[in-house]
C-alpha cells in the first residue's frame, strides 16, 4: 500500500513538473514588458538617436574625465 502511495506521489511529481516547465517555457518577461512611461521615453529616446541629439558612451566619458580634471585644480 505504501509502495502504491508513492509510486502515486511520484507521478503526481513528474505531472507538476512538466506543469512547471510548460509554465517557465511560456511566461513572459515581466522586464520585457514597458509600462506607457517607459514606452514613451524609449520612443522619445529612438527619435533622439535618429536625429542625432546623442552622446556616445566614448564622448560621455571623455567629456567626465575632462570635467573631473578642471575640478582637481
Amino acid at each position: 500500500m505504501a509502495n502504491d502511495i508513492n509510486k502515486q506521489v511520484l507521478e503526481e511529481l513528474k505531472e507538476i513538473k512538466k506543469d512547471i516547465h510548460f509554465i517557465k517555457e511560456h511566461m513572459n518577461d515581466p522586464d520585457a514588458l514597458l509600462t506607457p512611461e517607459e514606452e514613451e521615453r524609449f520612443e522619445e529616446s529612438m527619435r533622439d538617436l535618429k536625429e542625432g541629439r546623442t552622446t556616445s558612451l566614448g564622448e560621455f566619458d571623455k567629456e567626465m574625465k575632462k570635467n573631473a580634471q578642471h575640478r582637481t585644480k
